[in-house]
């Protein structure tokens, strides 16, 4: 627990589409956001997962599993086109947007790895803070169903948390939410604002985003992106075989907040572009751990005890 800082703070719930699978447009439009988050006073503002450039959604309609399929080739090197280089400096603008507007940011990225050979995708949470310095970058553990089609499993390096005035941040990309042990590694870490976020649907977060309030008895900011049928435009190769089986909503949002009680702050909103804001108090946080902390007085480190390796994975070690 961080005393220092201000005890309140407003946090911002960014639902928008990205201009989907365009890199340097949807970068534009972040910096929008985070600026209209800076003018309501955010200390801290959110995007969807995979929000840059956008979450792949045309594999789960289009026959994404089809090997050597042309189509899915083409969709598959254009979204490598638009991912996200962190360094060859891709996010500079909006790690600057974040300084002059003195406020966080998590962005869901996909993420070009240089690391991993820079020709292999990972579904990435970066978290950057009100001095405009990327503080940490989260490779997705486990990419979910057709996610594999498109993105590779990432490692625990990511598993941090980060002062944030009063309270202490962590964050995990969609499913990984439902996922204990990288659950508990952040609430051992101090962990009281637990931020999800989400390629968008409803589903994903009207359960698991008071879940995991009552659990951890922390304040839970999910974080849903939206996309509609309309969102998708010619900039994309062969975009008439994406547009001619996509619904009205590919990701109709949800972004929601539950209290360390596991009650709604902000209930669940649905098909519907805009900046939501919510005023936290960490007092809250504090009575809730009178009758159980996870990690603390309610644990039994003699008895159960989790170990995480945080070391970046990589397939070279160069000894020159």
């Amino acid at each position: 627990m961080h005393r220092e800082g201000k005890q309140t703070i407003t946090v911002g719930l960014a639902q928008i589409a990205p201009v989907w699978l365009n890199r340097q447009a949807t970068t534009d439009k972040i910096i929008q956001y985070i600026a209209a988050a800076g003018e309501k006073g955010c200390s801290l503002v959110v995007f969807g997962e995979a929000f840059l450039p956008g979450y792949p959604f045309w594999l789960s309609f289009t026959g994404g599993a089809q090997f050597d399929d042309s189509l899915q080739k083409k969709w598959h090197a254009h979204y490598m086109q638009e991912a996200v280089q962190i360094s060859q400096g891709d996010l500079a603008a909006i790690c600057q947007a974040c300084k002059a507007h003195h406020l966080a940011a998590i962005v869901g990225c996909i993420e070009l790895a240089k690391d991993r050979g820079n020709h292999s995708l990972y579904c990435s949470l970066v978290y950057i803070d009100a001095t405009g310095n990327i503080a940490s970058v989260h490779r997705k553990l486990v990419p979910t169903y057709e996610e594999r089609l498109s993105w590779s499993p990432g490692d625990g390096h990511g598993l941090r948390v980060h002062p944030l005035e009063a309270f202490t941040l962590g964050a995990l990309n969609c499913w990984e939410n439902w996922m204990p042990l990288p659950r508990a590694a952040l609430y051992a870490q101090g962990e009281d604002l637990h931020v999800a976020i989400w390629p968008g649907n409803l589903p994903n977060t009207q359960d698991i985003t008071r879940f995991i309030a009552r659990e951890s008895r922390s304040y839970v900011v999910s974080v849903s992106g939206l996309l509609r049928k309309e969102d998708i435009t010619d900039y994309i190769p062969h975009s008439e075989h994406i547009l001619a089986k996509s619904p009205a909503f590919l990701g109709n949002g949800g972004s929601c907040v539950a209290a360390p009680n596991g009650e709604w702050v902000l209930a669940p909103v649905i098909e519907e572009e805009t900046l939501l804001t919510v005023a936290i108090d960490h007092a809250k946080v504090r009575e809730e751990r009178q009758n159980f902390d996870a990690s603390g007085h309610y644990a039994r480190p003699d008895v159960t005890q989790l170990t995480v390796n945080r070391q970046r994975q990589s397939i070279i070690t160069l000894e020159d």
